[in-house]
């Protein structure tokens, strides 16, 4: 049985990913802040193939030699990481407080790179593994009006091609996977932070020519594929899942 790490588990694309990765075979460890969605989680994955819920800061010191110590543990083995976690907050550069661009950069950028240089030396030693990073549509245009959260999802792109140029040798795969702006907790208080929230949900939904958001386990199946077999030969790539949005 092979094992999945999963972070940003709790909600949105992240549970929607350990889910259904369990679905189709993989003994799943689900990570996030919230211990009792975490619970209700680790409920589902005992339903299919398997899996827990290790709570976890990935801004905190040592919480991704934790996370990776206890997936090991479980199973003696790490071969897929999906790092799904990440914060939002709306504000041009102008406007960005540093405090909140270091918060946001903690965790969507920072503790990307920390899990990755964990996990590595446990996928080498199973052999090899996948790495898949959820970056965003904003990583490869510039959304107006959310710079801090633009270039954390650039930075998941350029750490996803760094990381398969240089552990290829070692049998491991990474990917990035671009959703659209999808209807994930996150989006939505994005949606409601903004000067007017129902304007702002139509411009999100006209801005592609599926006239709509995504939907978490659309991105879930992607992230799925790219873990297979079946991507054996995929990796410093790009999946965008995006409605044409980066199309037009």
């Amino acid at each position: 049985m092979k094992t999945a790490l999963v972070t940003g588990a709790t909600s949105g694309i992240g549970r929607a990913a350990a889910l259904a990765l369990g679905d189709v075979g993989w003994w799943v460890l689900a990570s996030g802040r919230d211990p009792e969605r975490g619970a209700e989680v680790a409920a589902e994955l005992r339903k299919r193939t398997g899996g827990e819920f290790a709570t976890g800061d990935l801004a905190a010191d040592g919480a991704a030699e934790r996370l990776l110590d206890r997936a090991v543990d479980a199973t003696g083995r790490l071969d897929l990481m999906v790092y799904s976690a990440g914060t939002h907050f709306l504000a041009a550069v102008e406007e960005t407080d540093t405090g909140d661009y270091d918060r946001l950069m903690a965790v969507n950028l920072r503790g990307a790179v920390l899990l990755a240089r964990a996990t590595i030396p446990a996928m080498r030693a199973s052999g090899g593994g996948v790495i898949v990073n959820v970056s965003s549509e904003a990583g490869l245009v510039a959304v107006p009006g959310q710079a801090a959260y633009n270039i954390s999802k650039a930075g998941l792109l350029m750490l996803t091609r760094s990381i398969a140029v240089d552990h290829a040798v070692d049998g491991i795969r990474a990917v990035s996977v671009c959703p659209g702006t999808t209807r994930t907790p996150l989006v939505e208080r994005a949606i409601q932070s903004a000067p007017d929230p129902e304007g702002h949900e139509r411009w999100l939904a006209s801005s592609r020519p599926a006239q709509r958001l995504g939907l978490p386990e659309e991105i879930a199946a992607a992230i799925v594929f790219v873990a297979s077999d079946q991507a054996s030969f995929m990796t410093g790539s790009e999946i965008v899942v995006d409605g044409g949005y980066t199309a037009v």
